[in-house]
This record gives structure tokens, C-alpha cells and sequence, in this order.
């Protein structure tokens, strides 16, 4: 008996076994000569248009009985020993006249992967790198309280500040001078007479005169000092950066839609001139709901300021460099970029200055039609295809290469055959379709649960630094420099490793090492501790939304990240009053990360491993994906395994899976020529780099199918 033969009842169309009846087509399912030959792609496998049986390779006749004679059937499939195998009964197509659908990603090669015009376009991330880091963290500096402050008495202002604190202020519990209150004594009588100490015992009132600050360690007034956010009024910061989470939510959805309609780089100049207006207007802000006003509309520039351009440089690099730009973007300009800003805010020593220095780099990006390309896959999406051969032509100009005109002509067929498919399928899919089976559902609600936890202890590692005891600019460097070990790390061990034990390992950490630095001193070792606590961390962030995104079935898949990585934001409102609560107990903002970090962590044990598996598509393959994973799996200590049959076992589904198998392929075929705003705006860092990622995944298992084919 051949190797290729199988005994296994193979259910067929109507749901009865091919061992008992000839193969036929599924006639009440008619599939286009497009959709047979996405079959021929996937299995491997040729096929009979003219009876419409497919002939799968693994099924045809062993070669040692091509000897005997055999009587062919009317059908063309022969009986031996109760097994079907198939032939052809025409030639099989020559490989020349073979449609086969050109996607953006087969013309990389011909430009270069990496040219000189793609390092050109790296280099230019640098600007919006920075941009977004400042629009992002600049807040910290603006609404930073130094540690010490009390009531400001007008009339004790020709005494030294030592003297003003030791005669006005009572001592507090903690044995600092109080905060929020002053002796109520005529100071006017109390200098005229003849004595120089304070009484315990005189009667206290809530500070009236405002506030004096010690500058030492915040060598500068923000507007939370000029505009006294303190005791009372404490919360106010807090309040004005969970406005500025809720302006991101509200950007994500708007720019996401501009990109759509209107372009990528429209939406990006358009994002970055919002930033720029509302950041320069909040150095003029001389009340709290001005303020606030301001600091919603920079919130809509986040993140699509650097988004749109991370997702265009993106689209032009081969897919065996996209890891190395989508990490190393991140890992060096981001984190120069994080780290520069704390001693920008020192050197400025001006928090109207710092807002106008760290607004008005945003205006550069009005530049940007002049030197990033459109999104040539966005162009042919909407039909504009001579305007993205120009783009192509300039690629192949300054990276001095040629792509044949072949390539470009199937190429363009193969853009006008799916823009036709799309206008005539009426098969849509939204966000609910992921909650209405139940392994499905779980995943998703443990997506959402696991990503609000990562945003909401990433966002309160980042806030709480002022918290720290330690100098709060070198903190927050040394804080910030721990994304570059995270994606280095990430990038040489999470293809090895796994996602599941990874992203439940490092928060876990994350959360230990928050809860231990509750019990050091309040210094360098606590500082330590919650430093390491924020690499954990960094390192579940960017693990998320990739997990996320190869989860979720291809049909759903960018909706549903949109979906999670919204939630991100709502969890991060939270954060700026979590780390608020350190005016009630000093370690309770690292208490509760602590406790977050690790129940996070514990629910990442609950998902199935991704690694080395074959994405979902389909939402039947997304109710499926991770049955037959045991929970103590580790994919670094077995050996790897081929997830995907060398025979495409799509062909043997029922009726209708077969017809959403072949929407499906290509759905996801669709998804690699044309790029949709799934993932723009409200998706946006970390859900970018994700769809880089879970896209190499998929052409990994695709090549290794292939491979396994051939085998």
C-alpha cells in the first residue's frame, strides 16, 4: 500500500464518508476558478475543473500500481482495498498559465528588502519617535509637586525659609512639616514681641496665602505649583491625564477613519498639527478646565503621531527585515527619545517653555508629503494604481533596481481580481462574532482583562516615579532606558520560549518585584526594585497585543486588537489614580500594581500557545485553536512540531466550512496586498507591531505547510 493512502472516514459535502461514496463536488456551494486554484494553493494539491473533484496529492495513486491494470470509473477515481484514489483527467495547467494572485510583499524583493530607500525611511522615524514619546510623557514634567511644600505665610517673607517653616507650619505625623496647614497667629504681634519659638499648642487652619515650594529636587515651577494642586486639590493632575487618555480613545477612532478615507499621510500631517496647536496652547492655560481642554486634544495625537509612520515604513521593508525595524525603532529611538526628556524639562526649568519645546517639533511633520511616500498598498486598495506605480518607480530610481514587468503586470491583475471579489462578497464579519461561541468568547474577555492589566501597571510604573524617593529625572531615565534590554530580550527569546509562559513569567516578576520594593526603604533599593518591576513589564507590554492579534481568527482579527487595545486606554485612565493614591499611604500605588502584575500574569496561563501553531482564520478555527494544548506545555523544552498536515485537510470539512475556508483564504490573502484601518489609530503601538509579527507567524506556517508538503 502507498505511504500517501489513508484508511481515516473522510466526511464529505453532505456529511457522509468518502469511503462510502465517490468524491463529487459540493454542488450546492459553487466556488469560482479563483477559489479552486486558493484550494490548489493551500493543500498543495491539482484539481479538475471540469468535474470540479479535487485531486489531492496525497490521495493519488501510488506509482507502484500505476503498473496494474485498472479499470478507470466514469468519475475518474479508481476503488482499491476501499481506498479512493483520484486522477487527473486532463493535464495538469501549465505552470506559466497558472493564475496566481501578486501581493505588495512579492514585489520587496525586486525594490530590495532593505534598500537605500528604506534606510532613508527608517532614519525618518526618528522625528515622530520622538514625537510621540513627547506627547506622551511631557505631562510628568508639566504637573510635577516637589516633595516638600507648605503654607505660604506673606507675612514671615524677610525670615529665612528655615525660620518661616520652623515658627508657621506644625509638624506633621510623619515628622515633615504639614502640607496643608498653619498656625492661625498674628504674626504681625507675634514679631513684635519678644518671642522665637512656636507653641504646639496654638490653634491651626487650612492654608489661605497658597503654597511655597522647596525647588530643590524640581528645579522649577509647573502649573501645578502656580496654580496650587495640592492638598484639596490634589487630584487635579491625575484628573487632567485621564482627560488626556480619554482625547487618545476618541483620536484613535477619528484618525483611523481619516487614514481610511483620505490617506495615510493626511491623517499623519493632521494628527501632528492637532498635537502641535494643543500643546503650544497649553503653555498659555491658566486654569484647570483650560487645561484640561488642551491636554484632550494633544490625547487625540497619541499615538497616531508616530503610528501612521511606523505602519508606512513598515508596509515598504521585506518581511525578513520588518522585526528588526519594528523593534529597533522602538528600542532606539523611543527609549533616546524617553530618555532625553526629563533633562530637557532640567534644562528648561520652565514648564510654558517645556510645553512649546516639545509641541512645536510636531510642526515638521507638514513636511512629510515632500518626503514619506503614500501607502502604495492604500492607493491600490482604492483603486488609484497609477499613482502607486509612481511611488514604485521612485523605489526602484534611488534603490537603483528594476521590477519586471511581469511581476508588475500580474501584480496589477491580481489588485483589480480582489477589488472585484470585494465588491460581490457579501460575507461580513464584525467585533460580536467574537462573543458568540464560548471558548472564543473566553479568550477574548481574557484578552481584554490581560491588556487592561498590562496598560494600567505599564501606565503606573511610568507615573510613579516621582514616588520613588529618588531624584525623579534620573529616575525616570533609568526607568525609561529598560525598554531597550526588553525588546532585545523579547526579540531573542519569544519565538523560543512562547508567548503564554513568557507574558505570564514577566508579569508575575513585574508584580513581585513591585511588591517587594514595598518592603525596602524608601530610596535606592526601593527604586530598584520598582525599576526592574517597569523591565518586566515592558516586556509583557510588547508581548499583548502580539498575542492578541494571533488569537483572534484573521476574519475579526483587526477589530477585535482595535477592540482590546481600546480597553487598554479605558484601564490606563485608571493609572494617574492609582499612583495618586500615594498620598494616603506611601507603597499603596505598588501594592496594587504588585497584586495586578501577578493575577495578570496567572490568567496568561489560561490562553493556548501560539508559537509554531497555525493562525485561526476562520471563526470555527478560532473556537478550535488550543483544544488539543495541555496546560504544562512549555514549547522551549519539547521538541518542535509541525502544527500544519502535509495534506490540506480544509478540502474534508462540511459545506459550509468549505465555503468559509475559501472567504477566509482569501480574506487573509486580501489582507496582505490591501492594508485596512483595523489596526490604525486605536490600535496603535504595540497592535502595529503585533500584525507585523502575527503576519511573519502566518507566512512561517504557510512556508512550513509547503515544505511539508513537498516532503
Amino acid at each position: 500500500m502507498a505511504p500517501q493512502e489513508r484508511n481515516d472516514s473522510l466526511p464529505s459535502c453532505d456529511g457522509t464518508n468518502l469511503t462510502d461514496v465517490p468524491l463529487e463536488p459540493c454542488s450546492s456551494v459553487p466556488l469560482s476558478t479563483h477559489e479552486h486554484r486558493l484550494v490548489q494553493r493551500l493543500s498543495g494539491a491539482p484539481q479538475d475543473f471540469s468535474s470540479g473533484a479535487f485531486v489531492n496529492k496525497g490521495y493519488q495513486t501510488d506509482p507502484s500500481d500505476e503498473n496494474q491494470n485498472m479499470e478507470v470509473p466514469a468519475n475518474g477515481i479508481h476503488e482499491k482495498n476501499g481506498i479512493h484514489n483520484m486522477e487527473k483527467k486532463i493535464p495538469p495547467l501549465d505552470p506559466t498559465e497558472e493564475e496566481k494572485l501578486t501581493d505588495f510583499d512579492d514585489l520587496l524583493p525586486h525594490i530590495g528588502e532593505f534598500g537605500l530607500y528604506q534606510k532613508i525611511l527608517f532614519l525618518l522615524m526618528i522625528p515622530f519617535t520622538f514625537f510621540v514619546s513627547f506627547v506622551y510623557f511631557a505631562q510628568i514634567f508639566l504637573t510635577l509637586v516637589p516633595e516638600q511644600y507648605w503654607c505660604r505665610v506673606p507675612e514671615l517673607e524677610n525670615l529665612t525659609q528655615a525660620d518661616r517653616v520652623r515658627l508657621s507650619i506644625p509638624i506633621a505625623n510623619d515628622g515633615s512639616p504639614a502640607h496643608c496647614e498653619m498656625y492661625d497667629v498674628d504674626w504681625t504681634k507675634f514679631l513684635a514681641g519678644n518671642s522665637s519659638a512656636p507653641d504646639p499648642n496654638w490653634p491651626k487652619r487650612y492654608c489661605t496665602n497658597g503654597w511655597e515650594f522647596n525647588l530643590t529636587d524640581v528645579p522649577y515651577h509647573t502649573i501645578s505649583t502656580e496654580l496650587g494642586w495640592v492638598c484639596d486639590d490634589d487630584n487635579k493632575g491625575a484628573t487632567a491625564q485621564a482627560i488626556f487618555f480619554c482625547g487618545a480613545i476618541v483620536g484613535g477612532l477619528i484618525f483611523g477613519w481619516l487614514a481610511d478615507k483620505y490617506g495615510r499621510i493626511p491623517a499623519l500631517v493632521g494628527t501632528n498639527l492637532v498635537g502641535f496647536i494643543a500643546g503650544v496652547a497649553t503653555a498659555f492655560c491658566n486654569s484647570f478646565w483650560l487645561f484640561c481642554i488642551c491636554r484632550f486634544f494633544v490625547g487625540l495625537a497619541f499615538d497616531n503621531c508616530f503610528t501612521m509612520m511606523y505602519i508606512l515604513v513598515l508596509e515598504y521593508v521585506g518581511p525578513k527585515w520588518r522585526t528588526f525595524v519594528a523593534n529597533m525603532s522602538i528600542a532606539l529611538f523611543f527609549t533616546l527619545a524617553s530618555c532625553l526628556l526629563p533633562w530637557i524639562a532640567w534644562f528648561l526649568a520652565d514648564w510654558r517653555w517645556l510645553a512649546v519645546v516639545t509641541s512645536a517639533p510636531l510642526l515638521l511633520a507638514v513636511a512629510t508629503p515632500w518626503t514619506v511616500p503614500e501607502s502604495a498598498r492604500w492607493l491600490v486598495s482604492q483603486g488609484k494604481f497609477e499613482e502607486a506605480m509612481v511611488i514604485l518607480k521612485k523605489f526602484e530610481k534611488i534603490n537603483k533596481s528594476k521590477i519586471p514587468d511581469k511581476v508588475m503586470k500580474d501584480f496589477t491583475e491580481s489588485c483589480l481580481k480582489i477589488q472585484k471579489e470585494e465588491e460581490t462578497t457579501a460575507v461580513s464579519y464584525s467585533v460580536i462574532d467574537l462573543f458568540k461561541t464560548p471558548r472564543l468568547r473566553k479568550t477574548v474577555i481574557l484578552l481584554i482583562l490581560i491588556w487592561m492589566t498590562i496598560s494600567l501597571v505599564f501606565d503606573g510604573h511610568v507615573r510613579n516615579v516621582g514616588s520613588l524617593g529618588l531624584n525623579v529625572f534620573v529616575t525616570f531615565t533609568v526607568a525609561a532606558a529598560t525598554e531597550l534590554p526588553a525588546d532585545t530580550f523579547l526579540t531573542a527569546v519569544l519565538d523560543r520560549w512562547g508567548r503564554r509562559w513568557l507574558a505570564c513569567g514577566s508579569m508575575v516578576s513585574s508584580g513581585l518585584f513591585s511588591l517587594l520594593a514595598t518592603t525596602a526603604p524608601i530610596g535606592g533599593w526601593s527604586a530598584g526594585l520598582a525599576i526592574l518591576g517597569r523591565l518586566a513589564v515592558n516586556i509583557s507590554y510588547n508581548i499583548g497585543l502580539q498575542y492578541a492579534a494571533e488569537l483572534l481568527p484573521t476574519v475579526v482579527r483587526a477589530q477585535g486588537v482595535a477592540l482590546i487595545h481600546i480597553m487598554g486606554y479605558v484601564a490606563s485612565i485608571l493609572a494617574p489614580f492609582i499612583v495618586y493614591l500615594v498620598t494616603i499611604y506611601q507603597a499603596l500605588p505598588l501594592l496594587i500594581l504588585g497584586t495586578l502584575g501577578i493575577i495578570g500574569g496567572l490568567l496568561c496561563l489560561f490562553l493556548p500557545e501560539t508559537v509554531d501553531k497555525v493562525l485561526p482564520q476562520t471563526l470555527q478555527d478560532g473556537e478550535n485553536f488550543g483544544k488539543d494544548q495541555k496546560f504544562w506545555e512549555f514549547p522551549c523544552l519539547g521538541e518542535k512540531t509541525e502544527d500544519v498536515p502535509h495534506d490540506y485537510p480544509g478540502f474534508y470539512l462540511r459545506r459550509s466550512s468549505l465555503a468559509m475556508s475559501m472567504r477566509s483564504a482569501a480574506s487573509s490573502r486580501r489582507s496582505s496586498i490591501f492594508v485596512r484601518s483595523g489596526t490604525i489609530g486605536a490600535a496603535g503601538r504595540a497592535s502595529v507591531r503585533a500584525s507585523i509579527r502575527a503576519e511573519s507567524m502566518r507566512h512561517r506556517t504557510v512556508s512550513m505547510s509547503s515544505k511539508g508538503g513537498e516532503a
